[in-house]
Order: structure tokens, then C-alpha cells, then sequence
């Protein structure tokens, strides 16, 4: 029987899921002050499956990291995202910058 490591955020219900499936598994509850990294990894792995496969799944995915970094790390997107949209604008016009001058 092979072991497979991970070391890695996962949904909450996953330990369960796994030990339903007739398989052992080891996990425990992150400190607090791990969890930004934890999060930080868990929204790369996210985006790059988003990447390969765009859909509503993967969607999912991304958004419930992202609120859990706001709960968990006390922060709120909806502060910056209006002043960031009113300075810089948004990404609704789908604009690709392809290269600047930089003299």
C-alpha cells in the first residue's frame, strides 16, 4: 500500500469522505498563524486548475478560498475593490497590455 503526503488545506468534510471510502488518513487542525500560508498555496492550486479547466466547479473553489482568507485573516475585499475600480478600473473590458515602452 502506498502512502501519498500532501500537506495541504483541504475542504472540510474531505477527512470524512476519505475514511468513507474504506481508506485511512492522517490531518489536523492548522494554527492560526499557519493559515496564510496554507491559503496562499491552496488560491495558486486553485487558480492553476482553473486554468486548465474553466467552470463553475473550479470557480467555487477559488471563491471559498477567498473568503475564507477574509475570515480567517480579518480582511475585506470589498474595501479596496471600490477605490481600486474608481482609480484603475476593472477588468470588464477584457484590455490586454501587450508590451510599454520603457524609455
Amino acid at each position: 500500500m502506498a502512502r501519498k503526503k500532501y500537506n495541504k488545506l483541504v475542504r472540510d468534510l474531505i477527512p470524512q469522505i476519505i475514511e468513507g471510502s474504506g481508506k485511512k488518513c492522517k490531518w489536523h487542525i492548522a494554527q492560526d498563524r499557519a493559515m496564510p500560508g496554507y491559503l496562499g498555496k491552496k488560491l495558486v492550486e486553485e487558480a492553476k486548475e482553473f486554468q486548465k479547466n474553466p467552470s463553475n466547479d473550479e470557480l467555487a473553489d477559488i471563491m471559498e478560498v477567498i473568503y475564507t482568507i477574509e475570515q480567517t485573516m480579518g480582511l475585506n475585499r470589498y474595501t479596496k475593490m471600490g477605490l481600486k475600480a474608481y482609480n484603475r478600473g476593472t477588468f470588464e473590458k477584457h484590455i490586454v497590455l501587450d508590451w510599454v515602452d520603457d524609455e
